[in-house]
């Protein structure tokens, strides 16, 4: 065999073993993500009720925890910017009893906004604990970048578990498997965020540009 041909031959063998590698790593973790996690004390009270936006039942089970004096406020954060308060109690049943402890968030589009918005009402009102609202398959994520956004807050996780979106038999659904693939390639997206921003600024630094001279 040609020198040339067995180098060629030892690079396609090693890329293919760590394709393979990444393929077995991605499954295991995606197996990790759907499985259910270990519930967390549901009784214990929080300063506030924070519901990502996404879904009716997101809004109404923390209305319902704020009803049961599970927290003090309610923040609902990703509002639409056409949204006001008076519209969203409508939307979750003219829940007028709601109005005093409930409060708005219009500035965030995905999930580390979120975050970035969650934390900055957190600190403004000096709270520091929440029961963090959203759908089962969108809590890891959630977690993750409630958690970068405010280490210092403690963070009670209350999933809601929609109909259309079955945590016990997600395999038999194309659909949510779909979904869940997606989710799991976005936890992943958040997860090397940190690493991606350091190369970015490593090589954006000044001392990685060669000086040309005159």
């Amino acid at each position: 065999m040609k020198p040339a041909t067995s180098v060629l031959l030892g690079a396609l063998r090693r890329t293919a073993i760590t394709g393979a590698a990444l393929v077995v790593l991605w499954i295991g973790g995606f197996i990790w993500f759907v499985v259910p996690s270990s519930p967390e004390n549901q009784s214990l009270p929080t300063d506030a009720i924070v519901v990502l936006t996404g879904g009716r039942l997101r809004l109404q089970s923390g209305m319902d925890l704020l009803r049961d004096g599970k927290g003090r406020k309610l923040f609902v954060s990703g509002v639409n910017q056409q949204v006001d308060l008076d519209e969203l109690l409508r939307i979750s049943g003219n829940q007028d009893w709601a109005f005093c402890c409930t409060a708005l968030g219009h500035n965030a589009d995905d999930t580390h906004g979120n975050a970035r918005e969650t934390a900055q009402w957190m600190r403004h009102q000096g709270f520091r604990s929440l029961r963090l609202v959203t759908a089962w398959y969108h809590m890891r994520r959630s977690l993750l970048e409630m958690g970068r956004a405010m280490p210092e807050i403690e963070i009670v996780a209350h999933p809601v578990f929609p109909d259309e979106v079955s945590q016990k038999r997600w395999w038999a659904s194309r659909g949510t498997v779909l979904l869940l693939a997606g989710e799991y390639s976005k936890y992943l997206g958040a997860l090397l965020r940190p690493v991606a921003e350091h190369l970015r600024l490593a090589l954006a630094s000044p001392s990685n540009h060669a000086e040309v001279g005159p």
